[in-house]
């Protein structure tokens, strides 16, 4: 934990020396003019989420490399905003930094639903040959012109489907379930195409609607099954994996722009370093959760092959209504899966 204890130390030093976003000037103990800049970071899962101990670490990092010249504020809970507004706070320059789901990004950049499609990948080490690979790079470049820099990919595991009401084993289950799916197309379209019926809600608004019955079920990884307490409302988790949504480190480019060819340099250093650490602690802590919902009575279900082939088969139409004019890029993941 002493880790930990660090990156919590180290936001906690930088609340009192100014502004969000802005640059700062004064005598401080970070150097003999204070910091250059303080900076906001904004992430929405809990202090203790691996997102946001990888932004901790991230924030750390540069204040270690700039000799603390650059200091950023991590701001967690979801108190800047919901992910769409962060968004457009960052497009603005009213923040710096956040890490955020692709799933709200793509309607901006109609080419990161790629990186969405359902049952893309044959498991984590496939997706991450193609993150860390020329693909990846090229979808990093697909940020130009949308006043959002892309510094590095973060790890939000596979995404499956639980329930409160029933065990779903085989894709007939799935026929006319309330399932909520962040705000996204792609996603909802997804579960049209399996049979259910898909609702939009606020990340915040899951638990009691799987409680009182509005929703049947919902999909989401591991750590957040844990971390929102879903298991408590539905205890039947279904591991299908249907989707690996990587999710990314921004910075806006109005903050960006003020930086030194240098300082951009070690940033984009650093925010790949957070990503690596923010992997490690994602593994720790998916594997940490299932353990424990198991132990506390939830009901896991693992499809076998076939009947994943089934699902896979049902969303065919997905592929072509999002991603249609994307098949060369399609095909070049897939292969990467065979090799």
């Amino acid at each position: 934990m002493k880790r930990k204890m660090m990156a919590a130390m180290a936001a906690a030093a930088v609340l009192g020396l100014g502004v969000y976003g802005c640059e700062a000037s004064g005598t401080g103990s970070d150097g003999e003019n204070g910091p250059e800049f303080v900076l906001t970071y904004a992430e929405n899962q809990p202090e203790d989420y691996p997102t946001s101990q990888g932004a901790y670490w991230f924030a750390e990092l540069v204040k270690e490399r700039t000799d603390g010249r650059i200091l950023i504020q991590v701001k967690t809970d979801g108190v800047m905003g919901a992910e769409r507004n962060v968004i457009e706070q960052l497009q603005f320059g009213g923040l710096d930094f956040a890490r955020v789901s692709l799933s709200a990004l793509a309607d901006q950049i109609p080419k990161l639903n790629v990186l969405q499609l359902p049952y893309l990948y044959t498991g984590s080490d496939h997706m991450w040959k193609v993150l860390e690979g020329e693909i990846g790079d090229e979808f990093l470049q697909s940020f130009d012109g949308s006043k959002l820099v892309a510094l590095s990919w973060y790890d939000a595991g596979a995404r499956s489907f639980y329930s409160s009401t029933k065990a779903i084993e085989q894709l007939e289950d799935i026929k006319g379930m309330r399932i909520r799916v962040q705000d996204s197309a792609m996603m909802k379209g997804m579960v049209k195409a399996l049979g259910g019926e898909p609702v939009a809600l606020e990340y915040g608004e899951v638990y009691s609607a799987l409680q009182t019955g509005i929703i049947d079920g919902a999909e989401n990884n591991w750590p957040s099954y844990d971390s929102m307490n879903h298991y408590q409302v539905a205890k039947f988790f279904t591991t299908d994996e249907h989707s690996r949504v990587p999710e990314v480190q921004l910075v806006s480019q109005a903050t960006w722009e003020k930086l030194s060819a240098e300082d951009q340099a070690i940033i984009r250093e650093c925010a790949q370093a957070s990503a690596r650490y923010e992997r490690s602690l994602w593994a720790s802590r998916s594997q940490e959760v299932e353990d424990r919902v198991r132990r506390e009575g939830c009901v896991v279900i693992e499809l076998g092959a076939a009947e994943k082939a089934r699902f896979q088969e049902a969303v065919t139409p997905v592929y072509n209504e999002f991603c249609g004019e994307y098949v060369d890029i399609i095909e070049k993941i897939v292969a990467a899966g065979r090799q």
